[in-house]
């Protein structure tokens, strides 16, 4: 599946965390950065790249809902991979404002990870404007390249280091467990199958009810009930086609493969479920 050839894009630019897990899973000369996940996400749809990796969901601020929306309405592609990084956040500066860090004007980053450090934020810079950047390394290189503007980013260190910023204050998130989850995205259902997985193997499957009646949801977690099929996740997302419609994102804990897993599928289609399998995949950890 991974060769010479292969072409991956992440969420760019480089030293964004994004870059860091995909650095861990593959080579880094097969990696190419895009701006935005859905960026990401149609090169993959397109073929213009053979696989991409882009943010899922992290333990502090929750799903990405752009990823998984992208994903539901968007685009038919695969999950080959999961990658899992621990996520610690650098309170950045240009050089030229090291001391004067206290008074910075701005702070730019991407929107999961202000929320991350939303307490330090409140505290220390209550009365600073903060801006929502595509991703934290973006934030990070437009500090570097604005040295008049005594502003900050919230990054990584390797963000620090490519791009030549202070680290102002170290691990400024405001839990210590903090972890991100991301996809790798292929347009074949296969799965990456390394010794280093950590798990035995989840499926993703996306769904809407067959109609809006009472018990409609137990019926459909029943499907899974009953056969024994543990579900690690479970959660809505709007349809955006009026109020109160959805679709529900379930990771279940089996391989697509299982009869089980087969049996589950062909009693939601004839529940009357619209259900969209995203196929089986492994959990991989990388560092961050």
């Amino acid at each position: 599946m991974i060769d010479s050839t292969t072409k991956i894009a992440y969420l760019g630019p480089e030293a964004s965390f994004t870059y860091l897990a995909a650095k861990g899973m593959f080579e880094s000369e097969k990696l190419q950065p895009f701006p935005t996940i859905p960026d990401c996400l149609e090169a993959v749809a397109d073929g213009r790249v053979d696989l991409a990796v882009v943010p899922i969901e992290n333990t502090l601020e929750g799903s990405v809902p752009l990823t998984l929306d992208y994903l539901f309405h968007e685009v038919n592609v695969y999950i080959v991979a999961e990658l899992v990084s621990k996520i610690q956040q650098q309170l950045l500066v240009h050089p030229n404002n090291a001391n004067k860090w206290e008074q910075i004007e701005a702070v730019y980053s991407h929107p999961h990870a202000l929320a991350q450090c939303h307490k330090y934020l409140y505290y220390r810079f209550s009365q600073v404007p903060l801006h929502s950047y595509t991703s934290t390394s973006a934030a990070a290189k437009l500090v570097a390249e604005n040295p008049e503007r005594n502003i900050a980013a919230i990054a990584n260190a390797s963000a620090a280091q490519k791009y030549g910023l202070t680290i102002a204050q170290s691990n400024i998130h405001d839990f210590h467990f903090n972890h991100t989850r991301f996809f790798v995205i292929s347009r074949e259902n296969v799965r990456i199958d390394k010794s280093t997985k950590v798990d035995t193997g989840k499926t993703t499957v996306m769904l809407t009810l067959p109609s809006d009646r009472s018990g409609a949801l137990h019926q459909v977690l029943s499907v899974f009930a009953w056969r024994q099929l543990n579900l690690s996740k479970i959660e809505s997302r709007p349809l955006k086609t009026a109020l109160g419609d959805y679709f529900f994102n379930i990771d279940v804990l089996a391989d697509e493969n299982e009869p089980m897993m087969k049996g589950a599928m062909e009693e939601l289609a004839a529940l009357g479920c619209t259900v969209k399998t995203l196929g089986t995949y492994y959990t991989y950890e990388t560092p961050s």
